[in-house]
């Protein structure tokens, strides 16, 4: 059984880059779309030419069902049963042997999954996993990701990066009625919101109460199981010296326990340069130029 973290985490696979792939650095442009998501142009096997999201939280290459119909070049072998967020019981596919290219760089013999939904206008999905060891630079002014080494990271702030389940998480907090409310976020590049809360810490300190909703929409995840969302505004979020104001936040209807991790998302992450470093460790925040809601440092 395939387990996905938040759309479409498999468990995780190391891959090895042609030869001497890595041993330049790797840079490649990408698109922020209208729902905040990062699309690269790839090409499989030599033949179809896609657009696949950056997705932080992901560890595996997946493409949509609506795309493995109009392609050919990916044959899929077996069928496995997958997990995620929104619900269990869903039947993926798998090719075991793929090539993909990203600009002048080629990944051989690679695995690849069939979800049934990724960000609007792209073909699916691939993640940090395919740069293991090495150091990922997004930066949202020159519209480049950037794969190497190390980074300078001066005028950036610094970050420790917290693992649960080989996610990605980062410390935030939530001011409101002068109170301070920390939790750890999942850093989401797929989620184009804000802030979606877990409904522990929604109901540990009685959000659902403090938080006036505004709206109720309903979510897919990367299979279609449906999720609906009330949506609010928080007053103020920190993150570390930064500050924003009045910030959109999420929270599930339903039972306790349904969502089980808060997400920071694409509306939040693209207002930074981000670079995360080689050992995943640490994560490196500057305000880049997409900065539009109200900012302070302080």
């Amino acid at each position: 059984m395939r387990f996905i973290k938040t759309t479409l985490l498999a468990p995780a696979l190391l891959f090895l880059l042609a030869a001497g792939a890595q041993e330049q650095t790797l840079r490649f442009p990408f698109q922020l779309t209208a729902q905040n998501n990062l699309s690269v142009p790839v090409l499989i096997n030599g033949a179809d030419s896609l657009f696949l999201m950056f997705h932080l939280a992901a560890d595996a290459v997946t493409l949509t069902a609506e795309t493995t119909r109009k392609i050919h070049s990916v044959r899929f072998e077996t069928t496995d049963s997958v997990s995620s967020w929104g619900g269990t019981g869903n039947a993926s596919r798998f090719s075991s042997n793929n090539r993909l290219q990203i600009g002048d760089h080629t990944w051989e013999h690679l695995p690849v999954w069939e979800d049934q939904y990724s960000g609007k206008g792209t073909d699916g999905k691939f993640g940090p996993h395919l740069f293991n060891k090495k150091a990922v630079r997004i930066d949202f002014d020159k519209k480049q990701i950037t794969i190497d080494d190390r980074f300078p990271v001066d005028g950036y702030k610094k970050f420790k990066l917290i693992h649960k389940s080989g996610m990605l998480f980062i410390e935030a907090g939530l001011r409101m009625g002068g109170k301070t409310y920390l939790n750890q976020y999942l850093l989401h590049t797929g989620y184009s919101g804000d802030l979606l809360l877990d409904d522990a810490f929604v109901m540990e300190n009685h959000l659902n109460k403090t938080l006036k909703v505004t709206e109720t929409k309903a979510l897919k995840d990367a299979f279609g199981n449906i999720v609906k969302v009330q949506k609010a505004v928080a007053p103020q979020l920190t993150i570390g010296p930064f500050r924003f104001n009045n910030v959109p936040v999420g929270f599930f209807e339903g039972k306790l326990g349904a969502q089980q991790m808060s997400f920071m998302g694409g509306d939040l992450l693209k207002r930074f340069n981000l670079i995360i470093d080689a050992e995943r460790q640490f994560i490196y925040l500057k305000p880049n130029t997409l900065q539009h809601t109200v900012f302070f440092k302080g």
